[in-house]
């Protein structure tokens, strides 16, 4: 995608370095970060210097890629071993990142005790699942302009475009598409507390691609359905259980229950690395929960030009966090991935689902 007119990917690597988009500090800066080792990488992503669940696969794969790099000959493989450990504990939800790391691990695990061919295999194995991801997207794009027609009114919740993806996005990816084809989209975007990703980037994101949008509270989606301003969501994923079951970011099963109740198609977009064969249902899923300042605090840019931190609650208050939620696959209308939108239920997925 493009900024100020030139083209990003969300991650890349340089040489050894791994180079990053630094996403908190979005909207109001646009700022290149980079990582010169795994650890750095996998402190990136636990602070959501990256974040979004093909982000975060393609930045885990390429963090170990950086491990394999950086691994000294002695002690090769129980190196890697342990930076794949610390690279799983960044967070919990994603499935995207633990398929990222597996496919690296899978490649230097077939070189046996060759370290040279190892890193190499290692280096194609990251790129790859980064190149994997911005074509999974484009091709989810291509796929949903089936449900986007011409005027329509879309609901999104959190930020599923290219930022939390290599490129294209999933949620959004089907927006771009139809708004390259010249047909008319409106976009209500949730804000998206604790952390404000629909209002910082995905509100940022359709700016810079020219897609008609406004920022809306969080509880304000359900009016905006039951008064008719809305025609179809479309929303991401973090991980998809094989029965449908979809977990992504807290409030998404609140706007799917606001759906369901007012008759408007409810969409999951998601590349098949999203789609976790071994978790049985959602219930299985681990929900991350993060630290509770995050709901106490917020970050903002003041009158003064200052991008600074306040806080909204009481003093004494603690918090409660839940990064993510879950919603039953009977409130899905259908899951849009690059190989077609399929039903959000164990036959729709089982023939589709990667490991």
């Amino acid at each position: 995608m493009n900024v100020d007119g030139k083209h990003y990917r969300t991650v890349w690597l340089e040489g050894r370095e791994l180079a990053l988009i630094n996403q908190p500090l979005l909207p109001h800066r646009f700022e290149i970060v980079r990582m010169p080792s795994y650890r750095e990488t996998a402190a990136a992503i636990t602070t959501m210097i990256t974040r979004g669940a093909g982000a975060i696969g393609a930045t885990g794969a390429l963090g170990m890629v950086q491990a394999v790099l950086e691994a000294p000959e002695r002690g090769f493989h129980d190196f890697i071993a342990d930076a794949a450990t610390t690279m799983r504990a960044t967070r919990p939800t994603a499935q995207n990142l633990f398929y990222g790391i597996n496919q690296v691990l899978r490649a230097v695990e077939s070189c046996g005790d060759d370290i040279g061919a190892a890193r190499e295999a290692a280096r194609h194995a990251g790129q790859e699942v980064a190149d994997d991801d911005a074509a999974c997207c484009e091709a989810i794009g291509q796929h949903g302009l089936a449900v986007v027609p011409d005027g329509a009114r879309v609901s999104t919740h959190c930020n599923a475009g290219w930022l939390a993806f290599v490129d294209w996005g999933s949620a959004l990816s089907p927006i771009y598409a139809a708004h390259r084809a010249g047909r008319k989209v409106h976009v209500w975007v949730d804000e998206t507390r604790p952390r404000s990703q629909g209002a910082r980037l995905t509100a940022w994101e359709l700016g810079q691609e020219g897609v008609s949008h406004a920022v809306i509270a969080d509880n304000a989606a359900g009016h905006m359905m039951r008064t008719g301003q809305v025609d179809l969501v479309i929303v991401g994923s973090d991980r998809i259980a094989i029965n449908g079951d979809v977990a992504n970011k807290i409030g998404t099963y609140t706007s799917a229950l606001a759906a369901k109740a007012n008759g408007i198609p409810f969409y999951v977009a998601a590349p098949t690395t999203t789609i976790d064969p071994d978790c049985d249902h959602g219930d299985d899923i681990p929900i991350e929960v993060r630290d509770h300042d995050e709901v106490r605090w917020t970050w903002g840019w003041s009158d003064e030009g200052r991008f600074m931190r306040v806080r909204t609650t009481p003093d004494g208050s603690p918090g409660h966090n839940p990064a993510f939620d879950v919603t039953p696959a009977e409130l899905v209308a259908g899951i849009i991935t690059e190989r077609g939108i399929v039903p959000a239920s164990r036959a729709g997925l089982e023939p589709v689902a990667r490991r």
